[in-house]
């Protein structure tokens, strides 16, 4: 039987505010556990929530983002749940009337086809504390730091078919929040996780299968790898005769599974209420009107303009569009060497090679982008051939200095004298009488082969200096004369 994938998320997203939605208390990453959390976080007797007022706005700004409808009145409720570490005994969320409700977004395919993936809502609440299991003796330790701190849940429509889906989806999501500065995104650090909703149904089935939710998945490759796991272990379930059980799981990365961690709550077991203690936020049109004025040029638009404006295939427009970031450090390499399509090239291929390899992000390259730009630009005027750059830019990298210092000091200059390199394959093709005479008695295709023999020794002799289109050109001249 062919089965088809059915795939929610729900994304949940660390909103950059300096303190927490409903109190003063810090947001910093990293303070030693429960120095963050105050009174109200922890709803003492006598204490009353404050609404966050750039926890709206940039909640905001996301529901623009995505052409969603914003909510004109939006009402805060009360979900009930124990655990250990939520101290008010619940989560202070939005149900029926969330900021932002529905709205899209469209993604790049790996097959080069967009799709457009629904979202539902996205509303605000508050993040719960964090439960510690290391080095307490079989116990659990509770740092409350992290309660309060303003989520915006993203809930997706089910229009999602594949883990691939999924990663592109999130990471699109991922870039977005990052280009509107809502959310730092540092998926380790859980700044933005998600919930997978998997089910399958058979091929053509209308009705959707029992989902699984797996919670709290914090990387794209563990996106990937939870849900390609669970789209089997439902498949096995369902061919063995046995049934899905609708339940909450956790993708364990060290086996690379996912195990139940309880069963699947419904809306109503949480009990929700309006929270009493908050008023009914209404938002007005001129507010969503001076917001919108104040949108950046978002993923999607900054990469049609790279295509329109740069001539970049859609590939790299969308590999270089991905972080704004990445597009920033790309446009300014293009105005400082004038070459779109060269800038392009050492972005994605050699800079990139660099930053993968020493695990930085590009915003701490140790070669700036007019370094980077100077440098093609001593490729431009010939200073330098395209085999020479690599050398100069590793020693960029290392901190030697400028382009045109480490060509100076290393005396990288590229030969150009005709009469210099014309001599130089003179000794070569001296050297190599016996195959120059196997080169002119051989058919045009052997010829080809033979030609890239002296075009190496040609270059080793001038210790790659000699300028290649050069070196082409008057051997070509040389061996059919």
């Amino acid at each position: 039987m062919q089965w088809e994938t059915v795939i929610g998320l729900e994304i949940h997203a660390q909103l950059s505010t300096r303190s927490k939605i409903f109190s003063g208390s810090a947001t910093t990453f990293g303070a030693a556990p429960n120095t963050q959390a105050s009174l109200l976080d922890l709803a003492m007797p006598g204490t009353l929530p404050v609404l966050n007022a750039e926890a709206v706005r940039m909640a905001c700004l996301f529901g623009l983002a995505i052409d969603a409808e914003i909510g004109a009145k939006n009402v805060f409720a009360r979900k009930n749940y124990f655990y250990p570490d939520l101290p008010k005994g619940y989560q202070t969320s939005q149900m029926d009337h969330p900021i932002v409700g529905k709205g899209h977004l469209d993604i790049a395919l790996e097959d080069g086809t967009i799709k457009r993936i629904g979202i539902t809502r996205a509303h605000l609440e508050e993040d719960a504390g964090k439960s510690l299991h290391e080095d307490f003796h079989g116990m659990s330790g509770i740092d409350l730091n992290r309660a309060g701190t303003p989520l915006l849940e993203i809930v997706s429509e089910p229009d999602i078919r594949s883990a691939k889906e999924a990663v592109a989806y999130v990471k699109s999501i991922h870039a977005l929040v990052r280009y509107l500065g809502i959310c730092d995104g540092n998926m380790a650090e859980g700044s933005l996780r998600c919930d997978c909703n998997v089910s399958v149904r058979p091929k053509g089935q209308a009705a959707f299968g029992t989902r699984a939710e797996i919670k709290n998945v914090n990387s794209f490759r563990f996106i990937e790898k939870a849900i390609n796991h669970e789209v089997q272990r439902q498949i096995d379930l369902i061919e063995d005769g046995s049934k899905v059980i609708q339940e909450t799981r956790l993708y364990d990365p060290n086996k690379d599974e996912t195990r139940s961690m309880r069963s699947k709550e419904e809306a109503n077991d949480y009990r929700y209420f309006p929270c009493p203690d908050l008023l009914p936020v209404t938002i007005e049109h001129n507010y969503l009107q001076q917001l919108r004025s104040e949108l950046p040029e978002l993923p999607a638009q900054k990469c049609e303009r790279f295509e329109s404006q740069f001539g970049l295939s859609a590939y790299d427009a969308s590999v270089l569009s991905a972080s704004r970031e990445m597009a920033n450090y790309f446009e300014q390499v293009q105005r400082v060497c004038d070459d779109a399509k060269l800038a392009a090239n050492w972005v994605m291929v050699e800079l990139a090679s660099l930053l993968n390899k020493d695990g930085l992000e590009i915003e701490q390259s140790p070669v700036s982008a007019e370094q980077l730009g100077d440098m093609i630009l001593r490729i431009k005027d010939s200073t330098i051939s395209g085999k020479i750059a690599k050398m100069v830019f590793e020693a960029m990298a290392a901190g030697e200095g400028s382009a045109d210092e480490i060509i100076e000091k290393k005396g990288l200059k590229q030969v150009t004298d005709s009469s210099a390199i014309e001599a130089m394959l003179d000794e070569v093709l001296a050297a190599n009488a016996a195959q120059v005479e196997q080169y002119r008695s051989s058919d045009e295709a052997k010829r080809g082969k033979m030609f890239g023999f002296f075009v190496g020794q040609a270059m080793k002799a001038s210790k790659g200096k000699a300028n290649p289109q050069q070196v082409n050109e008057l051997l070509k001249h040389k061996l059919e004369g």
